[in-house]
């Protein structure tokens, strides 16, 4: 059940602080959270919501604008990316912060393109959220170390994937693909190498998850690499990567 709003939230003063929305449906963490939001000068606890439901609905009867939305990703009657877009779309000014267990690069760009402005992985939390929320009211942008690698290396298989839609399509056949990679592990290389996730590629080619897992791993041994970057990089010096489009 969604918290009480704080009164203070009706009559902040005259300084100028930033109020704060949680979404999360661990109890232990919404008191972490609250307890650091109280503490600060700069900002003021608006309340928690332990489900999208009540998250959802608090935004559709709220008269008080959140400025920042503390949401968690897995919550148990939805995801917090369904939170993050109407938050986004209902108040313009405010700024999402995700703070998630989940740490792969999936969960994080879908939650940037939802409109979240901070990605801090659960494990890497601040003691104090608050100054994290602060510096990303000043301009930062907050992400954990490990998600921005992550983040990265999908940037640089994007980028790759569009040097590939650039280049002629007998530079980017090589002879040795037939050889090398089976025809359906030669288009689920593809397919990786133009972002697309495991379930999409499921979806596309009428596969089961699984099966695109294993083909997966049957090319990352042909290739002797670990990952999907690595894959597409390795497989783009090679010359097995058709045209994209």
């Amino acid at each position: 059940m969604l918290e009480p709003m704080n009164i203070e939230a009706m009559h902040p003063g005259k300084m100028h602080r930033w109020g704060v929305l949680v979404v999360e449906d661990d109890s232990r963490a919404r008191a972490f959270f609250e307890a650091s939001v109280q503490r600060s000068a700069s900002l003021y606890w608006l309340g928690s919501a332990g489900t999208v439901h009540e998250a959802l609905a608090w935004m559709a009867q709220t008269t008080i604008i959140p400025d920042v939305l503390l949401v968690d990703l897995g919550m148990p009657d939805g995801s917090g990316l369904d939170v993050i877009r109407e938050a986004v779309a209902r108040f313009p000014g405010c700024e999402p912060l995700v703070i998630s267990v989940f740490g792969d690069e999936e969960n994080v760009l879908a939650s940037i393109e939802a409109g979240a402005v901070g990605y801090i992985h659960k494990d890497a939390a601040p003691e104090d959220i608050a100054q994290t929320i602060v510096e990303m009211k000043a301009g930062a942008s907050p992400i954990s170390p490990m998600i921005a690698r992550r983040v990265l290396a999908k940037y640089r298989s994007l980028q790759l994937a569009g040097t590939l839609a650039a280049a002629p399509p007998e530079a980017a056949l090589g002879n040795t693909a037939p050889s090398l990679l089976s025809a359906r592990e030669h288009e689920v290389l593809t397919l990786i190498a133009r972002g697309f996730s495991y379930a999409e590629i499921a979806r596309l080619k009428g596969l089961s998850v699984h099966t695109v897992q294993t083909h997966i791993k049957n090319l990352y041994g042909k290739l002797a690499v670990h990952s999907k970057s690595e894959a597409v990089f390795e497989a783009t010096r090679l010359g097995l990567l058709s045209h994209p489009g």
